[in-house]
């Protein structure tokens, strides 16, 4: 497929962009930073005008999309005050549904976040592991993605033809960053992820095998490694961090506290990566 990836030079677009490549899609990168070549075009989201452009056709670049990849956003709050962060990803991510549905371009497959579950679960969460079934927001990011996940519902509807996909991303980490998991048994480590988290590789499959899939409706799905991210086991955890919080099964040794089971089932997603494989103790 030709595929636009917004966010391209992002952390989990840069490994979505690989991934997509090395299995034969004609991949460009729509980005507001990014080097300059035949695969790459700036273009700010937030504005309708060059969005809708950029899905239409760029000279020396394409004539039409068949799919998108939205990964582009203020990826956390802090790095702007909490209303521009918000602002700017649901500006930018309406822009992008409405574009893709004027342009007649069919599959969509958007990064959606935990935070729409309710990060940083300084409130327990209803029940362990933790599915789609939860949405709830604590900062204007998170806000954010509730909204976008409501979009995608209503433009669903409008046009039953479309294909949209919204990927609940716990924290993604690149093959250079596990450093941290030297903390694996603080306490608290990851508490406010549910001790989750995947490998961007992981994620730019899961990103994959969602467009690849392409059934029309609007889908969503946990995407998280199946281990917990901290050494104690899983059961220890959730009885330690959320006393009192049901579990809705019995708890493999390690398993997280990130109920994957949809995304594993419905599109056949299997992690590669561990952390207890990838990290290198520092001698």
């Amino acid at each position: 497929m030709r595929v636009a990836v917004t966010g391209s030079t992002g952390k989990l677009g840069t490994a979505t962009v690989e991934r997509l490549r090395a299995g034969g899609h004609d991949v460009v990168g729509l980005d507001l930073v990014g080097r300059p070549g035949p695969e790459f075009t700036r273009v700010d989201l937030t504005d309708y005008g060059q969005t809708l452009d950029a899905f239409l056709g760029i000279t020396a670049r394409h004539r039409g999309l068949d799919a998108v990849v939205h990964l582009a956003a203020v990826p956390v709050n802090g790095l702007v005050p909490d209303v521009t962060t918000f602002h700017t990803n649901v500006t930018a991510s309406f822009n992008v549904l409405h574009a893709a549905h004027r342009a007649g371009t069919r599959r969509v497959v958007c990064a959606s976040s935990i935070t729409a579950m309710g990060f940083p679960f300084e409130e327990a969460p209803p029940h362990l592991p933790l599915d789609e079934s939860c949405t709830a927001a604590n900062n204007t990011y998170g806000l954010g993605k509730v909204v976008e996940e409501a979009l995608h519902a209503q433009f669903a509807r409008w046009d039953r033809d479309l294909s949209l996909t919204a990927l609940r991303f716990t924290n993604v980490v690149a093959p250079g960053e596990y450093g941290t998991f030297a903390r694996a048994a603080e306490p608290d480590y990851r508490r406010d992820l549910l001790g989750s988290y995947v490998d961007a590789r992981d994620g730019a499959q899961a990103v994959d095998l969602a467009l690849s899939a392409g059934e029309p409706g609007a889908h969503l799905y946990v995407v998280a490694a199946p281990d917990s991210g901290h050494a104690d086991p899983s059961a220890e955890l959730a009885a330690r961090w959320f006393p009192g919080t049901p579990l809705t099964r019995e708890l493999g040794e390690h398993e997280s506290l990130l109920d994957t089971t949809r995304i594993r089932t419905r599109l056949g997603f299997a992690a590669a990566h561990r952390w207890r494989e990838e990290f290198t103790p520092t001698p």
